[in-house]
């Protein structure tokens, strides 16, 4: 088999194992890491060879950009210092305990405190999965979607730090905070001003395919001129999507904005899939390659229960405290009782955060990127033992913990019924009567025109209310949600079909067609998704 008929095998392994991911209720990077565990087993396919140095910068810009454009500075805001222990207080933590662990093991300091950089961060796509499918409380999703991204930062400056003392051979206490101070200081510089940057050119373009352009190059401009000056790349991306996802939406056209979603969406999806399957042949290439030491097995083991344990000591007094302060202020400031209680979390809801400790992409991205050779010439010391470590570390929390989280969830009973769907109606319509309410106002426009915009807006918001009060009709098997659901996928399939036969027989251009299957499209994921 060939290189490109192997990665043509991964992809469509991540694409078939999508919905049965769902079929099962299995979280997806279970599955993907099986199947890469599986797949180099067959004699015919080949070993795959990645140059170190192009992962992080390939692998990291879109993932962590994606994840900003799924928040809100105001989620992370609320949330701060709930995320600020965990992405912070307890990725640091993790990383020195790791590396206390390594180094009794025999390994020198500067390699232990590498593997503790990798196995640190939590990685939150499985946990998130399993939180959005079952309906955790918010503020328990925004805390493992804050730390997912914030404690990537954080792990990261100390890996880099780490495997420059490596290469480099020996350095000092006062390099390593200076070293320190200079990432976060560049990384976020950088960050602002790539913010700034994209708000200002994506308010002069209005064409969709040019915005999603800028905001796919912006990541990787940020990502690697942060690293060029010595800044963390990591700390550049999240604050570039976080500024943007705050203040360019009004500079986005319509259509950029639905392209870049579908854009980003895709490429979180498609890159986080291969690199869960990736673990499986970096596995074996370590195992194949050169036995690694006797006692790589005995440390993977010993740090898996090191991080599952020190996540639970550090979370239940961590959380209760913060909740306890919330509360507190709450009921100081005058507020009900059933609002004073918002921050507090319950013991069961910090159990599900602490065993939603998860090693992923990161982890996996930080182990391959590892160099191979240090500045003197030498071959990166026992390299082989901490990327084995790193995987076996990844492949033990995600079987363990990505397996169990959903029942272990519905045991605690932490999840709560319901999809969102009548929180959805209800913004919308809100949305739609407070537009209503703007054009009917409007004196400044000929009558003619502002009745035809009122009109429309009426006749939506009408369809909206007579949608929400089909749905909710009906008891139990017999509600009429999957009905009328059906029924508008019919009629959508109707208008497709028009459009399209319009456009093959030649009665109207292309073009046209496309922009009327743009819009009934667009009203599908509006009404049906």
């Amino acid at each position: 088999m060939s290189s490109v008929a192997l990665w043509g095998v991964i992809v469509a392994g991540v694409v078939v194992l999508t919905p049965l991911a769902d079929r099962v209720r299995v979280p997806l990077p279970v599955l993907l890491t099986l199947f890469g565990i599986a797949l180099p087993l067959f004699p015919a396919v080949p070993a795959l060879r990645l140059s170190p140095e192009i992962i992080l910068p390939v692998v990291l810009p879109p993932l962590l950009f994606a994840a900003t454009q799924r928040s809100t500075v105001r989620e992370f805001r609320s949330q701060s210092r709930p995320i600020l222990l965990t992405a912070v207080g307890l990725t640091i933590a993790s990383a020195g305990l790791v590396a206390v662990v390594a180094h009794a093991a025999g390994a020198p300091w500067a390699v232990a405190w590498v593997l503790g950089a990798i196995v640190a961060p939590p990685d939150p796509v499985a946990a998130t999965a399993v939180a959005r499918r079952l309906r955790l409380p918010g503020r328990v999703v925004t805390v493992l979607e804050g730390e997912g991204m914030f404690n990537d930062a954080t792990a990261l400056v100390i890996y880099h730090v780490a495997v420059a003392a490596v290469v480099a051979g020996s350095v000092t206490a006062g390099e390593v905070g200076l070293d320190l101070l200079l990432a976060v200081v560049v990384g976020v510089a950088v960050g602002l001003a790539a913010g700034w940057l994209g708000h200002v050119v994506l308010g002069r373009l209005h064409v969709p395919a040019a915005e999603t352009t800028v905001t796919i190059a912006l990541p990787f401009a940020a990502y690697l001129l942060a690293e060029e000056w010595l800044g963390s790349g990591v700390l550049a991306v999240l604050t570039l999507g976080l500024v943007l996802r705050s203040v360019s939406h009004a500079s986005v056209t319509s259509g950029g904005w639905l392209l870049g979603r579908a854009v980003w969406e895709y490429a979180d999806y498609l890159i986080t899939g291969v690199v869960f399957v990736l673990i499986g042949f970096e596995l074996t290439s370590v195992l194949d390659g050169s036995p690694v030491e006797r006692t790589a097995l005995p440390l993977a083991l010993g740090v898996v229960a090191v991080l599952v344990a020190l996540r639970f000591v550090w979370m239940f007094p961590a959380l209760w405290w913060l909740g306890r302060g919330m509360a507190s202020r709450a009921r100081q400031q005058g507020a009900p009782p059933e609002v004073a209680g918002i921050g507090a979390f319950t013991r069961r809801e910090t159990t599900v955060v602490s065993w939603a400790g998860m090693r992923g992409v990161v982890s996996v991205a930080s182990a391959l990127a590892l160099p191979h050779v240090v500045a003197s010439g030498d071959d990166f010391p026992l390299r082989d033992t901490v990327v084995f470590v790193g995987l076996m570390v990844v492949l033990a929390t995600l079987v363990l913990q990505g397996l169990t989280l959903a029942p272990v969830v519905r045991w605690l009973g932490v999840g709560r019924a319901g999809d969102g769907t009548a929180e959805i109606a209800r913004l919308r319509e809100e949305a739609t009567v407070a537009a209503l309410e703007a054009v009917r106002v409007r004196t400044d426009v000929p009558v003619p025109v502002r009745e035809a915009v009122a009109q429309q807006y009426e006749g939506y918001l009408t369809a909206q209310r007579a949608l929400s009060r089909a749905r909710a009709q009906g008891d139990g098997d017999d509600r009429y949600d999957e009905q009328v659901d059906a029924l508008l996928r019919d009629a959508v399939e109707i208008e497709r079909d028009v459009c399209v036969r319009a456009r093959n027989e030649g009665l109207v251009s292309p073009e046209v067609a496309d922009e009327v299957l743009a819009d009934v499209e667009a009203r599908a994921v509006r009404d049906l998704d």
